[in-house]
C-alpha cells in the first residue's frame, strides 16, 4: 500500500490556471488514457480536497472514479455526487490513515494542491507521476510549495500525445 500522486502539469509548476482553469490540458487521442487506467487499477480510495472535488463535480459524463472510494476532506457540509463519496476531516496523517482504511490494502491517490503539499511537507507521499503539459500558464494552483527540501528519484518518464510523464519514489523531507 503505498500513497501515490497522478497529476497533470504545466511546465512552470502549475496544477489548474487561474480560476481553477483546467482548458490547457490536452485532450487525449482516441484509446489514449496516459496510464491513468492502469493506474487507477491499482488504487482503492482517492483523498482529495473539497476545492478538487468541486472541480471534478463539474464534470461532463459519467463519475470519473468508478466504484473507487472517494474521501474529500473538509469541515463544510458535502452533498456526494455519488454514493462512493464521503467527507472526512483531521490533520493530514489522520486523513490519509482513513484513506488508509478505506483502500482495503490498495493504494491511496492524494489528490489536490493543498492536500499534496501537505503530503509531501510532511514525508507521507511514496510516489509522484506528473505529467507534464508544454505550457506556461503563469499563475493559478502551484504543485509544488514544500518548506523542506524533498528528495525525488527519477523512477521512468515515458512520452504521450502532448505531454511527458515522470513517475518519482520520494524520500523522506531534509533540512537544506
Amino acid at each position: 500500500m503505498a500513497h501515490r500522486v497522478f497529476i497533470a502539469c504545466s511546465c512552470d509548476g502549475f496544477i489548474a490556471g487561474p480560476e481553477d482553469d483546467l482548458s490547457w490540458l490536452p485532450k487525449p487521442p482516441e484509446g489514449e488514457d496516459y496510464g491513468y487506467a492502469a493506474f487507477m487499477a491499482e488504487v482503492g480510495a482517492l483523498l482529495m480536497g473539497r476545492n478538487t472535488y468541486r472541480v471534478v463535480e463539474g464534470f461532463e459524463g459519467p463519475w470519473p472514479y468508478g466504484e473507487t472510494p472517494v474521501l474529500v476532506a473538509t469541515h463544510r457540509p458535502l452533498e456526494p455526487k455519488a454514493a462512493t463519496v464521503r467527507a472526512v476531516s483531521g490533520d493530514i496523517g489522520s486523513l490519509l490513515k482513513q484513506a488508509d482504511e478505506a483502500a482495503g490494502g490498495k493504494d491511496v491517490w492524494v489528490d489536490g494542491g493543498d492536500l499534496i503539499r501537505q503530503a509531501l511537507s510532511a514525508g507521507l507521499l511514496d510516489e509522484l507521476i506528473v505529467s507534464y503539459v508544454p505550457v506556461l500558464l503563469g499563475g493559478g494552483s502551484p504543485l509544488f510549495g514544500v518548506e523542506d527540501r524533498t528528495r525525488l528519484e527519477l523512477l521512468e518518464t515515458k512520452e504521450f500525445p502532448g505531454l511527458t510523464q515522470q513517475r518519482y519514489r520520494l524520500s523522506k523531507p531534509e533540512q537544506a
